[in-house]
């Protein structure tokens, strides 16, 4: 049962947790949001100088990335060299501290600086260990690099994507990033979930790849039955019909009627009774076979009215329905808004700009504040707060030297490879 507003609990169901994050770019940063979102402490273990990568990416608000800011809100910042032994001291009570630790380097990056998995299984048993790369830590392609559109082309989705006849597309959208942070996220709660049986922690290893296969529905099964390529459909899905774009009088409109039933309904919403006399549409599978003609028997009654009319008319008789939306319209869009998925973000420059909320909506929690700015962390802005939390009972690190000049003290360490922590995956 939904609560009232004003009995629902401040955070979310994460809170106690720490998230100790290593990653850079999308994959593992959106990961870690998520986790954020739902009540986690996120601390963002950044490079020297530059920091995640993507404080480099435009668009830009006085300089600042607004690319960055949309993944990183409500984490903290603390720039970390591991090879300097006062930051490897705080790094260990990071670790001692923090429940899941995650991170998105080439495979063997996080071993060769001494915080693999199998040494942190033994010296940190309680910690939640996920790995996000392009191919996973086992198998004869861990060593490549993967990025976003590697793995789209690799893992089938691009040749899928597009126009019959066309050359394949990718999707308008990192969709081997995100779709590899969402299982990460799954895995991560699947292993806090078992540690409240036995206490210990689990490697999560989430391979780019592998989401790619995991998402593509049925092509792989379609190709094993029917030993047929799947291949590009344009905008209508292999299985069912009509469940395409459509042309009204004035713009192209999407009807999704997925059964007979439906395409009843529609038959009726949109005063075309023969479109449900017409033996060829007479079930599912026929209307699939005979698409072509389905789809210009409905575009030569829809073309007559714009599409408002018939939104209104398909939506009043219950049928799947929508407007192809530009993203502009999604900013005011009554349906997000109502339910606080357009939040604000900002970044040291105290200047929000828009983005999306958080869609997991819990009845216990109250949700994000759409009117109230998340907050991107500058570089190594929480240092010295974390430094005080975690060092202040050890003399190994004085943690009144201002960051700034052991910034300007400790170089990083000879050797240390920065560019290989940037190695994107």
């Amino acid at each position: 049962m939904q609560k009232p507003e004003d009995e629902k609990l401040e955070g979310g169901p994460l809170s106690g947790i720490t998230v100790l994050d290593f990653s850079r770019v999308l994959a593992g940063p959106y990961c870690t949001m998520v986790l954020a979102d739902l009540g986690a402490r996120v601390i963002k273990v950044e490079k020297f100088g530059t920091g995640d990568d993507t404080r480099a990416f435009p668009p830009f608000i006085d300089a600042e990335s607004a690319y960055f800011m949309c993944f990183n809100r409500g984490k903290e910042s603390i720039v970390l060299d591991v090879k300097s032994p006062r930051d490897r001291e705080l790094l260990e009570r990071l670790l001692d501290t923090s429940d899941v630790l995650v991170e998105n380097f080439r495979p063997g990056v996080m071993d060769r600086l001494g915080y693999g998995a199998e040494r942190l299984a033994k010296t940190h048993p309680h910690l939640i260990y996920a790995s996000i790369s392009g191919f996973g830590h086992s198998g004869p392609m861990t060593d490549l690099p993967g990025y976003d559109m590697v793995v789209q082309a690799m893992g089938g989705v691009m040749s899928l994507t597009g126009w019959p006849g066309e050359q394949p597309a990718r999707v308008g959208t990192s969709f081997g990033d995100l779709g590899a942070a969402l299982f990460g996220v799954i895995g991560i709660l699947s292993a806090l979930y078992k540690r409240t049986k036995n206490a210990q922690g689990e490697r999560v290893d989430i391979g780019m790849l592998d989401c790619q296969a995991a998402l593509m529905e049925t092509a792989l099964a379609r190709y094993d039955v029917e030993n047929v390529v799947p291949t590009r459909t344009g905008d209508c899905h292999p299985s069912l019909a009509p469940f395409e774009t459509f042309q009204a009088a004035d713009e192209r409109f999407v009807i999704a009627a997925g059964n007979d039933q439906l395409f009843l309904l529609m038959a009726d919403a949109l005063e075309a009774p023969e479109l449900a006399l017409d033996p060829d549409f007479a079930s599912n599978d026929l209307r699939v076979r005979n698409r072509p003609k389905m789809v210009a028997a409905i575009d030569a009654v829809t073309s007559k009215k714009p599409v408002e009319h018939w939104l209104d008319a398909l939506n009043e008789a219950g049928v799947p329905c929508a407007p192809i939306n530009t993203i502009d319209r999604l900013l005011d869009h009554p349906q997000l808004l109502s339910r606080n998925m357009i939040v604000q973000v900002e970044g040291q420059g105290k200047k929000p700009f828009r983005t999306a909320g958080n869609p997991i909506k819990l009845s216990a929690y109250k949700d994000m504040d759409p009117t109230e700015p998340q907050v991107a962390p500058g570089l190594n802005e929480h240092r010295e707060a974390i430094l005080a939390e975690k060092m202040a009972g050890f003399e190994a690190y004085d943690h009144n030297v201002s960051a700034k000049t052991r910034q300007d003290t400790e170089a990083p360490a000879e050797g240390t490879n920065w560019t290989e922590f940037g190695l994107k995956s």
